[in-house]
């Protein structure tokens, strides 16, 4: 990797100057655990039936699983934001990925199902939180024509989580035992976090640090919660046709178990396609543009149940319903 500085000129000069090899690295190990939180996340939806057999429970409270990670999601995010906000980003960020490994290494270890409902509630604290603080620092290590890249890269993480690593936990769950996928996690982010402490430099906190809890003032804006509300009920049905693929796909469709991480893979390309034109499509529509995506989100959803009765039109509804991620950066842009 090459040590040249990044441009030193006061109009693109990173808020914390850092060579190219480093600043690289930086990102890379971001992205990293992005991609760790993300294959976590959406591991539970593509081995639903293997976790139902092995703990012994339906597969709508193998559901319940996938909701618990959600709502320490929920929880974790705006109260770790509080709580870490007198810490530096780099201990912030160790910190973060620390627990995110220990709550994978518990779940992969989970005797009952009971215990895993709380250790997926545990694993998900960190996960908001992470994506905050990762993004932030990618922006402080960057120049200014940059920095809409750098945060980008950190959220590819997620979205080749969905496209590679959920596929890759499937086939991995299929042919061993889905505790391996959430043990893998585990060591993911803790070489995330080696990466973090070996690469980002300390003094990477520059400038004015804002008081966590003055952020919670934009929650009187209605716009804010506009967005929020759009968000909930427009994700709402993606994320039931994607936690229940599984069962759909061997109860409906018919096909053998090794069809699942295809279709699984048919959600994360439709939500890379989706993440490149919801931005295009702000760009020519702005708030205009989430209408046009909820349309697309309705007939789609309206269209799965006739799809699901054959292996090629359920893997074309996949690529289709995972699209609705297009509404993630309309959203997010129009939050901004």
């Amino acid at each position: 990797m090459s040590s040249a500085p990044l441009p030193a000129a006061p109009a693109a000069a990173p808020a914390f100057p850092i060579s190219r090899g480093r600043y690289s690295l930086i990102l890379t190990a971001l992205t990293l655990g992005g991609f760790a939180i993300g294959t976590s996340e959406f591991a539970g939806m593509g081995l639903m039936p293997n976790m139902a057999a092995e703990l012994g429970v339906s597969e709508p409270e193998v559901g319940h699983l996938i909701s618990a990670y959600a709502l320490g999601v929920v929880v974790g995010a705006p109260l770790l934001a509080v709580l870490g906000g007198a810490l530096k980003r780099k201990t912030l960020l160790l910190a973060l990925m620390g627990f995110y490994a220990l709550g994978n290494l518990a779940s992969a270890l989970g005797p009952d199902y009971g215990s895993l409902l709380l250790f997926r509630f545990i694993a998900g604290l960190p996960h908001g939180a992470y994506f905050g603080v990762a993004a932030l620092t990618a922006v402080a290590i960057s120049p200014p024509e940059a920095r809409g890249r750098a945060v980008s890269l950190v959220m590819l993480g997620l979205t080749l989580a969905i496209l590679l690593g959920t596929p890759l936990a499937t086939w991995m769950g299929q042919l061993a035992s889905w505790r391996w996928t959430f043990a893998v996690v585990s060591l993911v982010a803790l070489v995330t976090a080696a990466l973090i402490a070996l690469s980002l430099p300390a003094a990477v906190d520059t400038g004015a640090r804002e008081r966590p809890l003055d952020e919670l003032r934009a929650f009187n804006r209605l716009p804010v919660w506009q967005a929020l509300l759009i968000g909930a009920i427009g994700f709402a049905g993606m994320f039931c046709v994607f936690s229940y693929l599984a069962p759909t796909m061997v109860q409906v469709t018919g096909v053998a178990p090794a069809w699942i991480p295809l279709g699984v893979a048919g959600f994360g390309l439709g939500g890379v396609i989706g993440n490149i034109l919801g931005g295009w499509l702000f760009d020519r529509l702005q708030f205009r543009a989430a209408p046009v995506v909820l349309a697309w989100a309705v007939l789609m959803l309206l269209l799965f149940p006739l799809a699901a009765q054959a292996p090629w039109s359920l893997l074309l509804a996949t690529v289709s319903i995972g699209m609705m991620g297009a509404l993630g950066p309309i959203l997010q842009s129009h939050l901004m």
